[in-house]
């Protein structure tokens, strides 16, 4: 099930006597008993089929009372906006990065122009643009989403953000087989790798055809698209990244060799055709995993997996841990992924901001 406020409610078997059915909207279901007052729900129990804003799924779930008499019903609310788009524009990965009113779907808090940090990359600013010239940060974010999500959810979020990193990201190039790159996203969210750039995709493919095998990550990475491996290695080289493109050659330096606690831009190339030349000589070295069988290399998805693990590996080893984000950049990521947790929750924040501009003072002249 797809993140979402969650509210249960209790009803002992006695209390559903003499209480009329409700048809929940879009559902063949029926609800058989009178459900408590909602935040942001109205019942009529005038209305036979009721014209919620909604829509509900029900779940049985075994209740914690003692009595064998207790029945529970849980209710989770999901916004309209959540179900998926069916235009097969919108679900291709060049369209979301590349469309900029569908850019903001991925990343919501306000990012940094290129050159605006000082030792090292993070893309986030401690704001989030809400309209009308308002603002909310990252704590105001997390105070307003607080009451709308589940501690379980919070504690996930919590445990992600702590173990991210933007130290080392993955580069995808030319990328034929759109499930490979499906393939990487979910490796590199499972690892803590939050920035992944992606050259040259083909954009004829629709990407949601292998959301099973991405488990639906990318919504949990910040995914650049680049058109060619020129510009993308310039823009990570400003970003003080080395570059570390994946092949098989003489002056090809082991990974178990190198010092992965420096920011590193490992690249992986095509299926068939391997890292592009041009890639290869715009690198600052050339790495590969050692192999003793009687193939000489990974399936690309393979290999993105392993140079990842051991790069969490060799981070851990030398530094304790993977995660490195500062307190307050591990806020700013919170935020973020509690405004990426549910279309509604962008809602949540906009009524926030015009609660919390309605309750300030007018200062006295």
């Amino acid at each position: 099930m797809r993140g979402c406020c969650k509210t249960l409610i209790q009803s002992s078997l006695p209390s559903l006597h003499n209480s009329k059915p409700y048809y929940l909207s879009n559902s063949s279901h029926v609800f058989p008993f009178l459900p408590r007052a909602l935040p942001g729900f109205s019942f009529n129990s005038s209305t036979p089929r009721a014209k919620l804003p909604h829509t509900f799924h029900i779940h049985s779930t075994p209740s914690n009372s003692t009595s064998s008499a207790a029945l529970g019903v849980a209710i989770s609310s999901e916004s309209a906006e959540d179900e998926p788009q069916d235009d097969p524009k919108r679900d291709t990965v060049e369209h979301l990065l590349t469309n900029p009113d569908d850019i903001s779907r991925l990343m919501k808090m306000e990012r940094r122009q290129q050159g605006d940090y000082e030792k090292r990359w993070f893309p986030y600013l401690d704001a989030f643009k809400c309209g009308n010239g308002a603002s909310l940060s990252s704590g105001q974010v997390l105070e307003a989403m607080a009451p709308y999500m589940m501690e379980e959810r919070k504690e996930r979020f919590r445990t992600a953000v702590k173990n991210r990193s933007y130290s080392v990201c993955l580069v995808v190039e030319g990328l034929n087989d759109f499930g490979n790159v499906s393939a990487t996203f979910r490796s590199a969210d499972a690892l803590g790798f939050q920035s992944v750039h992606v050259i040259n995709p083909d954009s004829s493919k629709r990407y949601r055809d292998n959301r099973h095998v991405s488990m639906g990550a990318e919504k949990w990475l910040d995914i650049e698209l680049w058109d060619s491996t020129v510009e993308c290695f310039q823009v990570l080289k400003s970003r003080s990244y080395r570059i570390a493109t994946t092949h098989v050659g003489t002056d090809a330096v082991s990974i178990y060799d190198m010092d992965w606690s420096c920011p590193t831009a490992i690249v992986v190339g095509n299926e068939h055709r391997g890292i592009s030349d041009e890639a290869l000589g715009l690198s600052d070295l050339h790495c590969s995993i050692p192999m003793n069988g009687m193939v000489d290399s990974f399936n690309v998805s393979v290999a993105a997996g392993i140079l990842m693990h051991h790069a969490v590996c060799d981070r851990t080893s030398r530094l304790g841990r993977h995660g490195d984000l500062t307190a307050e950049e591990s806020k700013i990521l919170l935020a973020e992924f509690s405004l990426r947790h549910s279309k509604s929750a962008i809602s949540i924040a906009h009524e926030y901001a015009k609660r919390s501009k309605a309750s300030t003072p007018v200062p006295k002249l």
